[in-house]
């Protein structure tokens, strides 16, 4: 009987024996490897690369910190799992120009884009296999296409031209300010096909030199009043339907002020309209406020008892963070710029009632 028994135990431990040896063999989770490194870099690059290739509006992303990096193997490939952050760039969506030619976008969003992506890489070859991005702290899906669901307009688009004219004209003529107001800064902007075109738009303006009293539109003289701030900011619906050779309408909703922050604030694409001159973000630096406290602190003479004793220092806290140079420097220095506010209190302008969402109805 015991022998028998010693013979199925001795069976089981043969049949135990492949088993073990399989689960010996498993892939290896992959190691911490320092952000700074130029294999890592050559991933992050790819990576970069081929999100960029995916978007077809809005502005391209760039680089701005590796924040984690980790390197497994899987044949001949060495396998680069990433965490690293980006910001908007000035280079459009679509654009040929790589995104390491591009700076920074220096208005809106000021915290960077959190991403994730897995590279395979060779000696000579970077293949991103994934790759996301947290725009707008939501992962974008693939949406289907909704018919007569208002549509995002892209910021050089030439549809915005009609609308933005329309409602700055409207404002002029029923605004109580002595003066034109000409585009300061462009918002989100939206297009729905209803009984013909109606466009949905934020924007704020800026009084110019040009009087009412001798100037009946805007052209190419009216520059901003950068002496005597003075701002207004709308929210605007035009419907346009050209086919019936009607002239645009516009509902307008304006306050004093400038925009409320909004996301993606831009500013209009130069050259397509005579609403302003283009006017690029001044270069001096800010005035030093002499009031400030200065950043130097005045160190205490140590009393008497103080030097007896010496206390012991306390050791530096070095994490795997800091340990592999993570997070990595900075790509770029990034400068936002923070909207200028209004000099002084302004009347709000009257708000006209204009077309209904009922006209439309035939």
């Amino acid at each position: 009987m015991r022998s028998a028994l010693g013979l199925c135990v001795l069976g089981l431990l043969c049949l135990y024996s492949p088993v073990s040896g399989q689960d010996a063999v498993q892939v290896q989770p992959g190691v911490l490897i320092f952000c700074d490194d130029p294999s890592v870099e050559k991933a992050v690059h790819s990576a970069m690369h081929k999100f960029n290739e995916g978007l077809n509006s809005g502005h391209n992303l760039a680089l701005f910190q590796i924040l984690s990096a980790r390197k497994s193997e899987n044949g001949s490939d060495s396998v680069y799992s990433l965490e690293f952050t980006s910001r908007r760039s000035d280079c459009l969506a679509g654009s040929s120009k790589p995104w390491t030619d591009c700076d920074y976008l220096p208005y809106g969003r000021k915290e960077p884009i959190s991403c994730n992506a897995t590279v395979y890489m060779t000696e000579t070859e970077a293949d991103t296999r994934e790759v996301d991005c947290m725009l707008d702290n939501l992962i974008v899906p693939e949406k289907a296409s909704c018919l007569g669901c208002p549509e995002d307009i892209d910021e050089n688009s030439e549809d915005l031209k009609t609308p933005i004219s329309v409602s700055i004209a409207k404002y002029n003529s029923i605004s109580d300010s002595t003066h034109l107001f000409s585009l300061h800064t462009v918002g989100p902007a939206t297009r729905q096909v209803v009984a013909g075109f109606r466009f949905k738009l934020m924007f704020d303006m800026k009084k110019t030199t040009c009087a009412k009293a001798d100037h009946k539109d805007l052209h190419d003289l009216c520059v901003h009043d950068n002496e005597n701030l003075e701002f207004a900011y709308c929210n605007s619906t035009v419907d346009v339907a050209p086919w019936r050779l009607e002239p645009p309408q516009a509902n307008i909703e304006c306050d004093a002020g400038v925009m409320p922050p909004v996301e993606f604030t831009r500013r209009r694409p130069p050259g397509w309209s005579p609403l302003r001159r283009v006017e690029k973000p001044s270069t001096t630096p800010p005035p030093i406020n002499p009031t400030a406290p200065s950043q130097h602190k005045t160190v205490k003479e140590s009393s008497e008892e103080d030097t007896k004793t010496s206390k012991p220092t306390a050791s530096p806290n070095f994490t795997s963070a800091n340990l592999f140079h993570c997070p990595s420097e900075p790509w770029k220095p990034f400068n936002p710029i923070e909207p200028a506010m209004s000099a002084g209190p302004t009347k709000a302008p009257e708000v006209v009632e204009g077309l209904k969402d009922t006209d439309l109805i035939a």
